[in-house]
């Protein structure tokens, strides 16, 4: 049983409105989250010992979700990840985007899906965002409706993705939490166990874009289909963290992708997906300047992301997964997080 409360979170400045937050309880998770970027603000899990610990970083206050922060919680789109250069070519015609990180574009350009205020509505075990994304908007073409949808079912969050387009479109979304399973604000992730049921990842070249090749993980740093501890691996194989694109066998139901468990607490994530990849990326960025929840702060390495989504600039890879919504089709796409103790 699930229990759906709304209430105030904030005052957007300049008159631009109101941010409300929602609280979704079930017997064993808390999770809160905001109508700004459709933001898991908290997510509140039991350790082995039953103590409740909220496990995603994030801020007190909408202050710290409206000032520059690195996607913490959100939703991201049009386009998650990376896009080569910021350009594409779409029906023969160039579209150019807002370069963001480095030579590239990120996560949507300068004003993406997690920045913007979602219409909400309440749902007897969730909350449905919608929002239209306008023709143009961020230099993509076609107006853009999207629907996000939060369930809660005992220990599984399910987000459930829907998009319809005016005009042909790249669109791949994603949700950025970031989640540390000893509680947000412990110094790092090192103690945690992560499996990633794949077996390719795509290389990148110095600005974080797929070369192109779709590399096997046998024999490599990059092969997680048995557990490995993060600190003894990063140090195993002289790396500074994760950040890549692990490529996965699609279906249309969601299929188990990943798993990051924390032995001390017990404390254990699956992730479940329709999508074709998942970008592990182990807080690289991080560098303890925000102050995040309780005055914590988020130095490198201090929280994990399992991004699901399609692969990074497969609009201009033809032999990535297809990229293109078309007017007559529905972008659909679930992820399912399931949270237990193991």
């Amino acid at each position: 049983m699930t229990k759906v409360t709304r209430e105030k979170f904030g005052d957007l400045p300049h008159g631009e409105g109101v941010v409300e937050k929602f609280l979704l309880k079930s017997d064993t998770i808390e999770v809160e989250i905001i109508s700004l970027g459709c933001i898991i603000t908290a997510l509140k899990t039991k350790s082995r010992d039953g103590e409740f610990s909220d496990i995603v970083l994030g801020f007190d206050h909408l202050e710290g979700y409206i000032k520059k922060h690195p996607y913490f919680g959100a939703v991201i789109g049009r386009v998650a990840n990376r896009i080569a250069k910021g350009k594409f070519v779409v029906e023969g015609k160039e579209y150019h985007l807002a370069i963001n990180n480095g030579p590239n574009s990120l996560h949507g350009g300068i004003k993406g899906f997690d920045k913007a205020v979602w219409a909400p509505e309440v749902l007897s075990d969730g909350v449905r965002f919608f929002r239209v994304s306008p023709d143009g908007e961020e230099g993509y073409p076609g107006e853009l409706k999207v629907w996000v949808t939060y369930t809660l079912n005992s220990g599984e969050l399910t987000i459930n993705y829907r998009a319809q387009s005016s005009k042909t479109t790249p669109v791949n979304l994603t949700n950025h939490a970031y989640f540390n399973l000893a509680g947000q604000g412990s110094p790092n992730i090192y103690d945690h166990k992560f499996t990633i049921e794949a077996e390719s990842y795509l290389p990148v070249d110095e600005t974080q874009i797929p070369t192109g090749e779709v590399a096997s993980v046998q024999g490599t740093a990059f092969d997680l289909r048995e557990p490995v501890e993060l600190g003894s691996h990063l140090q195993k194989f002289q790396l500074g963290g994760f950040d890549h694109n692990f490529c996965l066998k699609q279906a249309k139901e969601p299929q188990f992708c990943a798993r990051a468990y924390h032995p001390p607490s017990g404390r254990t994530i699956d992730v479940y997906t329709t999508q074709p990849g998942i970008q592990f990326y182990t807080g690289n960025f991080l560098d303890g300047s925000l102050k995040g929840k309780g005055d914590c702060v988020y130095p490198r390495h201090s929280g994990f992301c399992l991004e699901t989504q399609n692969w990074p600039d497969a609009v201009n890879k033809p032999h990535f997964p297809n990229a293109l919504l078309y007017p007559e089709e529905e972008y659909r796409h679930i992820t399912c997080f399931k949270f237990f103790v193991s």
